[in-house]
This record gives structure tokens, C-alpha cells and sequence, in this order.
């Protein structure tokens, strides 16, 4: 039953990772590279490549958190910088698990702040009758 917890929010936070890169990622198809990080079985992190000519550039980075139950609770996202060379946040997606009730809380970096700010138009709740 864990497993099926853990699929689903992982396919929820990849739609919502996805749905936000949707448009860049359209006009890259076939040119980005990834790169899985993983830690005692698990998907901690990943690095996303562009081609660009013959070499890899930078081009997104995740990294994903998980409780004690191995449930995701929270997923990042960074975008390369390539004025700046390094990594730039963009966005936090974290989860909270009550009894048979998932949030899912989607934040946007906010530079002026210098934090993440809830975007509460996309927070999503649902029941998991597996739980």
C-alpha cells in the first residue's frame, strides 16, 4: 500500500514539474539528458543536461526528500543561471501525509524575497482509500 502511496505522489509532483517546464521542454524534445541521483534505492536527486551542439549543458536540477516511511515530502526544482553560472531556484512542491489525506502545497521562488511563496491556486487535496 506504501508503494501505491508513494507511486502516485511521485506522478503527481512529476505532472506538476512537468506541467511547468511543458513549454520549454516542447522546443528541446530529444536534446535533454538525465541523470538520476539515487541514495540507498531511492531517487534523491537529478540533473537535467541540454545538448547543445556536441557537449551537455546545465539546464534543470531536482532534488527530492523523503519521511521516515520513504513517502516524498517535498520536491525542488533549480534552473541553470548561465549569466550567473550556478543554479537558481524556481520551485517547491511539498507533501503532507494526514491519516488517509495528501496535500500537495506548490511554492514559486520569489526573488524580491528571496523565498518561496505559496501559489495556494495550486495546492491540491485528495483522499487515498490504499492508505
Amino acid at each position: 500500500m506504501k508503494a501505491k502511496v508513494f507511486l502516485k505522489m511521485f506522478v503527481v509532483s512529476a505532472v506538476l514539474l512537468v506541467a511547468s517546464l511543458a513549454t520549454s521542454a516542447r522546443s528541446n524534445d530529444g536534446q535533454l539528458i538525465y541523470n538520476p541521483i539515487e541514495e540507498n534505492g531511492m531517487t534523491i536527486g537529478q540533473t537535467v543536461y541540454k545538448m547543445d551542439g556536441s557537449t551537455l549543458a546545465n539546464y534543470m536540477k531536482y532534488n527530492y526528500k523523503y519521511d521516515d516511511s520513504k513517502r516524498m515530502v517535498e520536491s525542488e526544482a533549480l534552473r541553470w543561471d548561465s549569466d550567473k553560472d550556478e543554479w537558481q531556484k524556481d520551485l517547491r512542491i511539498n507533501y503532507i501525509y494526514e491519516g488517509k489525506t495528501v496535500t500537495t502545497n506548490y511554492y514559486k521562488w520569489n526573488t524580491k524575497k528571496q523565498a518561496y511563496v505559496l501559489v495556494p491556486e495550486m495546492t491540491v487535496t485528495m483522499d487515498n482509500t490504499n492508505m
